[in-house]
């Protein structure tokens, strides 16, 4: 997944592009500089592919001391390990000094670069864009982010660069990759470590001590696997130092190659809603999921209960993922785990017959029928399947738009019970089928139609009278 960066001096737009690109309102937006002082990273989707974008504070590198200063190595930072450079100037206050410096630190790095010239909405390309051509850049473009003009320009620039995401490693295809992720200090090294069997990764009781995402091979019997440390996801709040808050960006991709996202948990701190928003992410890539409870040593079997009884109100949308209690420090619980690893894996390759989907569709249909929307019941014809990691199921239909969430999600758990899919999201796709007559019949009623044949008959005997008064 390649790491899209947005850079600029203070209120020149960026965010605002960054809430536009990524659909959301993850960015604080105001006509006032220097509001955006942490860095924002949120998923930007473009056809088939998927970015991650980065938007980052107001860049002044002149700037020696205080807030400005940190903000400053941030974007050096961010520029350092993206794929894609956007710098993004103000075509209303024209060519800046500020803007020449940070255009020159740009060059200097070995990126597919462009050069966005914002609100330049109803301004003519000669006068929006002439003095910016100083900066020395190949590709520049003209948008808006507040009206959207020039949007999707960019996208087709994005999406026309053929190089290699370079935050990742993912040269070795043939075995499962397994990430291991969650919040600092919940013992993430220190269960490779046990795993491996030697003290491979730095493990100290101090959160934050893992700074990058780092892949190693690991043999569990015949099994074979690529396993990823990476550092641990806390809340942005709590982020301070610039190095961390971009091992944040490693960690996402590490989950986004991965075929099996392993979330380590605090047994005696239970589920955060730090561990949610990961869990999201984890979702969202569509990963196969084991969640591992660790330190279940230092707890009682009541409370062991009462964290699974947390953990199905808390997580009810992945009570497809096993929940295994172990001991990092202690190497216990590691079968358990390894064998739902080994599961979940399975389960997101399982492959589907098309008779198959098909029998449980009709199974699904008696058991439970979709609600009538609009006087009109949606019905469901056939299934196929439409992919895997995560396995996709495809149901052809009419009035399909009419069909509910909550519907979807009874399918889910239908497809789920009947394939013991476990470990592994499943995703139900809707398509409309079309009637390739009904242009053509449409057509038809036009001419010779019993309304139209009635109208033209009205009209022409309401003819043959005037001509008879006349």
């Amino acid at each position: 997944m390649k790491t899209i960066v947005l850079v600029g001096r203070p209120n020149v737009g960026k965010s605002s592009l960054y809430n536009r690109l990524t659909k959301t309102r993850d960015a604080i937006v105001a006509d006032m500089p220097g509001l955006t002082r942490d860095r924002h990273y949120g998923k930007l989707t473009i056809g088939e592919d998927d970015y991650i974008l980065v938007d980052t504070g107001g860049f002044e590198p002149d700037k020696k001391v205080g807030i400005q200063k940190e903000m400053a190595i941030q974007t050096k930072l961010a520029i350092d390990e993206s794929d894609i450079v956007l710098l993004i100037v103000d075509a209303r206050a024209g060519l800046h000094s500020i803007d020449q410096h940070i255009a020159e630190i740009i060059r200097k790095n070995d990126k597919q670069k462009m050069l966005l010239v914002n609100k330049s909405e109803g301004m003519l390309d000669e006068n929006a864009l002439a003095e910016f051509y100083k900066l020395g850049f190949k590709n520049i473009h003209k948008i808006s982010s507040a009206h959207g003009d020039g949007i999707s320009g960019l996208k087709d620039f994005i999406s026309q660069q053929s190089s290699e995401a370079g935050t990742y490693d993912d040269a070795d295809n043939k075995y499962p990759k397994i990430s291991i992720v969650g919040r600092p200090n919940v013992g993430k090294s220190t269960l490779i470590n046990s795993l491996l069997g030697e003290d491979r990764f730095i493990a100290f009781d101090k959160p934050g001590t893992t700074r990058d995402a780092v892949s190693v091979d690991f043999n569990w019997g015949k099994e074979k696997f690529i396993l990823t440390d990476t550092a641990g996801i806390r809340k942005k709040g709590k982020v301070f130092e610039s190095v961390e808050k971009f091992s944040v960006i490693k960690t996402l991709n590490a989950i986004n190659f991965a075929n099996v996202a392993v979330l380590v948990v605090d047994a005696k701190d239970g589920i955060s809603a730090q561990d949610m928003h990961i869990l999201g992410f984890i979702l969202e890539s569509g990963k196969s999921l084991v969640i591992a409870l660790n330190k279940w040593d230092s707890v009682s079997e009541y409370e062991r209960e009462k964290l699974k009884s947390d953990i199905d109100k808390k997580l009810p949308f992945v009570k497809f993922a096993e929940k295994v209690f172990i001991s990092a420090l202690n190497q216990d619980g590691f079968p358990l785990l390894m064998k739902s690893i080994i599961k979940a894996h399975k389960a997101a390759q399982t492959k589907f017959t098309t008779p198959q989907l098909n029998s449980v569709l009709a199974n699904a249909l008696l058991s439970h029928t979709p609600s009538i929307v609009k006087g009109i019941r949606p019905k469901l014809k056939y299934a196929h399947q439409g992919g895997m990691n995560p396995p996709t199921v495809i149901i052809h239909g009419n009035h399909l738009d009419g069909v509910k969430q909550d519907y979807i999600r009874f399918l889910e758990s239908f497809y789920r019970k009947a394939f013991d899919l476990t470990g592994t999201p499943l995703r139900i796709q809707l398509k409309n089928s079309t009637n390739p007559f009904e242009d053509r019949a449409q057509a038809g009623n036009k001419k010779t139609g019993l309304v139209s044949r009635r109208r033209e008959e009205t009209a022409f005997r309401e003819k043959m009278k005037k001509k008879q008064v006349n």
